[in-house]
């Protein structure tokens, strides 16, 4: 294998791996979209009585529905919990450092073997410039 194909190999590996951080990175995305909206959004639960109530979003309620459930005979508090919410958001953590990894590493193999392309360029047009000056 020459010099040339195995640097275009190289190069369609550290774009693969990129490619794929970036997918990874995606999922974490959606992971905290997904925690965001378990927050943030009002929801309705049925009752054992059969009935629909509303409750508030967990995260923009005073002592609402939400939090004071419990106490109160609801369901609401039972329903969307904090551990979950933290659970997601702690489980798009490592899904994020995973991703921003093989970004990074993508990135760097690929430029720097564009560097080193460039380098060995210069290499080239230095030893001809020296051989055409020794003629």
């Amino acid at each position: 294998m020459r010099s040339r194909d195995y640097d275009l190999e190289f190069r369609e590996k550290a774009a693969r791996m990129r490619d794929w951080g970036v997918c990874v990175l995606v999922v974490a995305g959606l992971l905290w979209g997904w925690c965001v909206i378990l927050l943030t959004t009002e929801y309705s639960i049925e009752t054992s009585s059969g009935n629909e109530r509303e409750c508030a979003a967990r995260l923009f309620t005073d002592r609402g529905t939400a939090n004071e459930g419990v106490y109160s005979g609801d369901y609401c508090a039972d329903e969307r919990d904090w551990p979950e919410a933290l659970f997601i958001l702690g489980l798009s953590v490592p899904v994020a450092l995973v991703g921003t990894a093989l970004v990074t590493a993508g990135s760097v193999s690929r430029r720097m073997s564009g560097h080193a392309q460039a380098m060995r360029e210069l290499d080239r047009l230095a030893a001809e410039r020296e051989k055409r000056t020794e003629a």
